[in-house]
């Protein structure tokens, strides 16, 4: 029966739920001290998301604390690159760093297909075990970076305030770049497919930095690369939703309801009404309230869920944050906002 489903597949489906389901982007991490504990007995973060073990038990940590409707599996968008050929790390404070930065088409020519059951066994492992372990009390999610976003990775080396290096690629060397892209959708699909066939429930595409680029680029060297990841990855797995997550996204709302996804990630820069009306009525929503906020009182996260709920109201619609908890947050105005969120209706009604 449907209704034995978890609540977040449901609604990422389209069908009438009792209220919105609510997770957070990076729920596990820095903000619970379950998770600092554990990274000072594991500093390398590569360990902490390649090891099944603890990235299991990570993955696991918000929602044995606040039973959240969706569990994601801890891991990184740029885990799949050593399956390609391109080794990165992760240094505390400072962000990804690529080793080899591409530069070259002989460096393109060389990456291999991804092949996530040989070169990432740990992350079918970990999304296997997180569905045996919540059953359907929460629904499984997966994640991938969008090609662009990776391209602006292991161009840059690391991370960029203007991005001024893979856009000078775009500009004065397109064919490479289109190449590079290329491969990256289809690395990208196979790995969806791969998370899906693992466990996953419902899977988010994230193309956080695609917010760079001029409505203009996006057409060019963003958008019809999500679109061939969700058309390769709907191509077998059609019943699996997809949502599309972009950082600084308001001037590419309608332009990403065009990628095939079912679900658009609102950040906070957009109000929740504003960007319901600026896309199609059959997409779903997902978002939007400021992580920032999670710094006040129980009180004003309460009032601005209630907000956004109701602005959202007769679309189909997942709370979350316009994009991932912050460092510092307080443990216990996390647990506010999974708590608001839960209680909405009661408070809001189901009238209007």
């Amino acid at each position: 029966m449907s209704d034995s489903l978890p609540l977040l597949l449901r609604a990422a489906r389209g069908e009438s739920v009792e209220r919105p389901p609510v997770w957070m982007m990076r729920q596990a991490g820095r903000y619970m001290k379950v998770y600092r504990d554990l990274r000072d007995r594991h500093p390398s973060f590569r360990e902490r998301s390649e090891n099944p073990d603890l990235s299991y038990d990570i993955s696991m940590q918000p929602f044995e604390a606040f039973q959240p409707d969706g569990v994601i599996l801890f891991s990184d968008i740029l885990t799949p690159l050593p399956g390609m050929g391109i080794d990165f790390d992760i240094v505390e404070s400072k962000g990804p760093l690529i080793q080899d930065p591409i530069k070259s088409l002989a460096q393109v020519e060389a990456l291999r297909p991804l092949q996530p059951e040989e070169s990432m066994p740990f992350v079918g492992e970990v999304l296997s075990r997180l569905r045996e372990s919540v059953g359907n009390k929460a629904a499984v999610l997966g994640f991938v970076g969008a090609p662009w976003t990776l391209g602006a990775y292991v161009v840059e080396g690391k991370s960029s305030k203007n991005y001024a290096v893979i856009k000078a690629m775009a500009f004065q060397q397109p064919e490479l770049l289109h190449r590079l892209l290329d491969h990256f959708a289809e690395s990208i699909a196979t790995y969806l497919r791969y998370q899906i066939d693992s466990g996953a429930q419902v899977v988010q595409m994230f193309d956080s930095w695609a917010g760079q680029l001029s409505p203009l680029d996006y057409d060019t060297f963003a958008a019809p690369y999500q679109k061939k990841v969700v058309d390769l990855v709907k191509a077998t797995h059609p019943d699996t939703p997809m949502i599309l997550y972009i950082s600084g996204s308001a001037g590419v709302l309608e332009r990403m309801s065009q990628t095939g996804v079912d679900i658009i990630s609102l950040d906070w820069t957009v109000d929740m009404a504003e960007g319901c009306a600026r896309l199609p009525k059959h997409m779903g929503v997902q978002g939007n309230v400021d992580p920032g906020l999670l710094f006040g009182t129980p009180e004003a996260i309460r009032d601005r869920i209630d907000d956004t709920v109701r602005k959202a109201r007769g679309r189909r619609h997942i709370l979350n944050l316009g994009h991932g908890i912050l460092p510092g947050t307080p443990e216990e105005n996390g647990r506010a906002f999974f708590e608001a969120g839960k209680t909405v209706m009661d408070r809001i009604g189901t009238a209007g």
